[in-house]
């Protein structure tokens, strides 16, 4: 695996590429990589002949107090994980490479609906930075193919409605999400999570299955369910960001139409923020 931090470097290594008749695949990460970042590697391998990551913590996704400075960083762990999953070229720009004129003074990419709500709620300009990170990434790379985890599935959203409406020549892919064995969906920042507070972890999951099985079951009083969930979410250890019912197709408010659902939620266990979401197909 070739590992590089110059633009012009990896757009040669790229044309090589090309020039040899290899498709292209890119998966984005922040890096700290877990078995959820290395099951987009071996699905890129199995789509493409030349698999390109990236490594970058995106400055412009973090709000001003969230963990920009303490975010895991594990770059050689990292670079050993890559290679032994059949990664091709990794790519580590730093933030001079990105944002050559500062953050404050870099055009924004911003995709209006499915950005609101939910993460997007939360967190005021997250997906503004994504968006745009995503966007010069894909530029950069120019691959024929990007593939994202499922667990981020607003982003996803983001993402794919970017590509669509700019008519970016990508197809995007999402990875199911990848659980650890009580249930736990793998994020970086379950490292975050003392002993105590990775026991109880797998709650949210849990709860959130039991509410799945109830809206199965014909149960449509969703205030009540809601409110029903928060009350078991917090006798965990939690604290709800929130939890929906949204149209899996469209991420639009779920409407008695709809039959692919998905139920998305977020919570607090301690400091440390964790999403998850189930798909219901009704």
């Amino acid at each position: 695996m070739k590992t590089l931090n110059n633009l012009q470097q990896l757009r040669d290594t790229i044309a090589e590429a090309r020039q040899a008749g290899q498709s292209i695949a890119l998966v984005p990460t922040m890096g700290n990589l877990h078995a959820g970042h290395i099951a987009l590697i071996k699905q890129a391998v199995e789509r493409a002949d030349c698999v390109v990551a990236s490594i970058f913590v995106n400055p412009l996704q973090f709000g001003a107090n969230e963990d920009l400075d303490s975010y895991p960083r594990t770059l050689e762990a990292d670079q050993s994980k890559l290679q032994e999953a059949g990664c091709n070229l990794l790519f580590i720009p730093d933030a001079q490479t990105i944002y050559p004129h500062g953050m404050e003074q870099h055009t924004l990419v911003s995709v209006p609906g499915v950005s609101t709500g939910l993460c997007g709620g939360s967190r005021p300009g997250h997906f503004d930075g994504v968006a745009t990170v995503v966007c010069k990434l894909l530029n950069m790379v120019q691959p024929d193919i990007a593939l994202f985890g499922e667990k981020d599935f607003q982003q996803l959203a983001v993402i794919r409605k970017m590509v669509a409406d700019l008519n970016i020549p990508v197809q995007v892919f999402g990875v199911p999400i990848v659980r650890d064995h009580d249930g736990l969906a793998l994020s970086s920042r379950n490292g975050y999570l003392s002993a105590p507070q990775r026991a109880n972890a797998p709650a949210l999951h849990q709860c959130m299955q039991t509410l799945k099985a109830k809206i199965i079951t014909g149960d449509r009083d969703y205030p009540a369910l809601f409110a029903q969930f928060n009350s078991e979410l917090n006798a965990a250890g939690f604290r709800l960001d929130y939890i929906e019912l949204r149209d899996a197709l469209t991420l639009e408010k779920a409407d008695l139409a709809s039959t692919q659902l998905i139920l998305l939620a977020a919570a607090y266990l301690g400091s440390t923020r964790l999403i998850d979401n189930l798909i219901i197909d009704l």
